[in-house]
């Protein structure tokens, strides 16, 4: 079964990309002109680009996690947390202005902002983690920033998702993701009660997707791979990225308060799983407009 993605529109989406579309076409002439080491080379320099384009509000988040970190005032009167809501929120504002995100990447960003913030309230509460700095704008032990950093995982789906143009073979329904998703979001509730799931999670995603492939488009051809294998990649990086936040002090895990240890490689099967919710609810989303689009060309079609 081949399911579409979201429509291409990267120049549609945004105007910046459309502005270098045609030079970008004339300098993937040159490397291709070049023969294929050339042309694989450029290949993999645009997968990179692309990349980087689909991390640009999480990279922008950590950026000010790092920047906050190494030259805040440490008795500035507005307190490093809420800095970093302010610069969360213009950042936001400025990237909608620019036209470098479209409302519907703001609306995933809200979505998830809100799921991460609730989860975040109780897991505070139970000693999983804590932030250590003071702060007034706040709920209960949580930092109003803390929502922006799951929103950045949503974001990348969302950014990635047009950017590679995804296509998908053996696609599982969408309803029993969202089963799947619900099961997810309660573990991370129930786990500390006794009632961990997670390696029985973890292997009805695998079974779920076994056979499920995704093709990704990086320059002119659909490049493919396993899609579990791409689940995995995504939360290794976002355990490198957790590594780099716990390292700069924006929260810490009771191991580390007496000094910075490394994040444990176990927690890579937490994120494999909370970023399964962010696919799920990216997935709703742009498949549900894209079915919205196409019943609207069915409609304005002549009879």
């Amino acid at each position: 079964m081949w399911i579409e993605g979201g429509a291409p529109r990267a120049g549609d989406d945004w105007p910046i990309i459309a502005a270098f579309a045609a030079r970008e076409a004339r300098l993937g002439a040159w490397f291709a002109g070049r023969g294929p080491a050339m042309a694989g080379f450029y290949e993999f320099l645009r997968f990179g680009i692309k990349q980087g384009w689909a991390c640009l509000f999480g990279g922008i988040l950590l950026a000010l996690i790092i920047a906050t970190r190494l030259w805040y005032p440490q008795h500035a009167a507005i307190p490093r947390y809420d800095a970093l809501v302010v610069a969360a929120v213009a950042v936001q504002l400025a990237l909608l202005a620019f036209r470098l995100e479209t409302l519907e990447e703001a609306k995933v960003i809200l979505v998830f902002h809100i799921v991460g913030t609730a989860m975040e309230l109780f897991k505070t509460s139970v000693g999983s983690w804590h932030y250590p700095e003071a702060s007034y704008l706040r709920l209960a032990g949580v930092p109003l920033f803390t929502g922006f950093m799951y929103a950045a995982v949503g974001s990348y789906i969302a950014r990635a998702w047009r950017l590679f143009d995804f296509r998908f073979t053996g696609h599982p329904p969408l309803w029993t993701l969202g089963v799947l998703s619900a099961a997810i979001y309660l573990n991370f509730f129930t786990d500390h009660w006794g009632l961990d799931a997670r390696w029985l999670l973890v292997v009805v995603a695998a079974v779920l997707f076994r056979r499920t492939v995704i093709h990704f488009k990086v320059w002119k051809v659909h490049r493919r791979m396993p899609l579990l294998l791409g689940f995995f990649l995504v939360a290794l990086f976002i355990w490198f990225g957790e590594n780099i936040g716990t390292g700069a002090g924006a929260w810490l895990y009771p191991h580390q308060t007496k000094g910075w240890a490394m994040v444990s490689p176990a927690k890579l099967t937490s994120w494999f799983l909370l970023m399964l919710i962010s696919y799920t609810l990216v997935a709703a989303a742009l498949w549900r407009n894209t079915e919205t689009a196409a019943q609207t060309a069915r409609e304005g079609s002549p009879a």
